[in-house]
């Protein structure tokens, strides 16, 4: 072994400023759970490379043994490790109003509003949530990639609603956690064009990028060759019928990039706002024959309205709730002056 490779394997001092003190008991078994699977999971921000060249830096200790990247967790096993500091995003904090619907010392809810996407791609980038949450609060998540702290899941750009932010590492994972098992129960409600000859179904329809234009996403057959189809899978209940358009209530059983909006234009009701997937931005006009012509809702009518999750420190049940913003009840209420059946 070269000097280069001993200097690798030797245990970093436990006192060293650049790193932070880690101790978790692990509280359940997993058949075949590794170690360094576990940590990865646990500590996103972290390569499974990353965490490997700490545990062979001997770094990491369950039950007080030093072991290998693929020893396996029982439940009752500690685990105690010593983390580099993460280095801190380089997002610029902005002075953007957040709507916060709650917070505590551990997560933030907000209720997003439309034209604004959730994180940078590059340092370079301004006017997203998190460069508003950098400004707001006083610590967030390292985040799963970077220039995300405290992001734990996206809603598209348009997309109004209910969105959760990490304050911290461990609340970030946990939610992850959540999420991966689908066990976060997420309701939607959306203005579809048309009326839906249906009061509720299951649109169970693999979705993948489009084959022509790659910024959509499109129906495709699971065996298709050329794009790679997820599962996808969404149920609906009508909300509220008008003429000429329905207020539905989505219950996303899968989370890909676009589902619901996919979805409703491939059983032939697209959202209205919805130009990608064939929905048209609307007018007072349009909706009551008179008024403005000018069109006041010119993204998708989609608003995700509540979420319903275990708190990640506390594990206490929540449900949260965000109120429409102002476009969209306004289309609701005109639906209803002018469209009722």
């Amino acid at each position: 072994m070269n000097s280069e490779d001993e200097t690798l394997e030797r245990p970093l001092p436990i006192n060293d400023e650049r790193t932070q003190h880690v101790r978790i008991r692990v509280r359940r078994t997993v058949p075949g759970r590794r170690l360094d699977t576990y940590l990865r999971a646990r500590y996103t921000n972290l390569s499974r490379t990353a965490i490997q060249r700490l545990i062979r830096q001997k770094t990491v200790r369950v039950n007080d043994k030093f072991v290998k990247a693929s020893a396996v967790l029982h439940a009752g096993d500690t685990i105690e490790l010593h983390l580099p500091d993460p280095e801190p995003p380089e997002v610029v904090p902005e002075d953007i109003p957040v709507d916060v619907l709650y917070e505590d010392e551990h997560i933030i809810a907000i209720n997003k509003q439309a034209g604004i996407i959730c994180h940078p791609a590059r340092a370079s980038q301004s006017g997203t949530i998190v460069n508003a949450l950098a400004f707001y609060a006083d610590k967030l998540s390292s985040g799963s990639a970077p220039y995300r702290p405290g992001i734990v899941h996206r809603l598209d750009k348009n997309t109004t609603g209910v969105m959760l932010v990490a304050k911290c590492d461990e609340a970030h994972w946990r939610l992850s956690q959540q999420f991966e098992r689908r066990t976060i129960q997420k309701t939607y409600l959306a203005v579809a064009t048309g009326e839906l000859a249906l009061d509720g179904d299951t649109i169970d329809a693999p979705l993948g990028v489009h084959p022509v234009v790659r910024e959509k996403f499109a129906v495709l057959v699971r065996d298709n060759k050329i794009n790679i189809a997820r599962n996808a899978v969404t149920r609906y209940e009508v909300s509220e019928r008008f003429r000429g358009y329905t207020l539905v209530t989505l219950f996303p059983k899968t989370g890909r990039t676009h589902q619901l909006r996919v979805h409703m234009s491939h059983i032939g009701h697209p959202l209205v706002g919805d130009g990608m997937y064939g929905g048209k931005a609307i007018s007072e006009k349009r909706i009551t024959g008179e008024g403005s012509d000018k069109a006041f809702l010119k993204h998708q009518a989609l608003h995700a309205w509540k979420i319903r999750f275990t708190h990640p420190i506390t594990e206490r049940e929540m449900e949260i709730q965000a109120p429409f913003h102002a476009e969209l009840k306004r289309l609701v209420l005109l639906l209803r002056r002018a469209r009722s059946v």
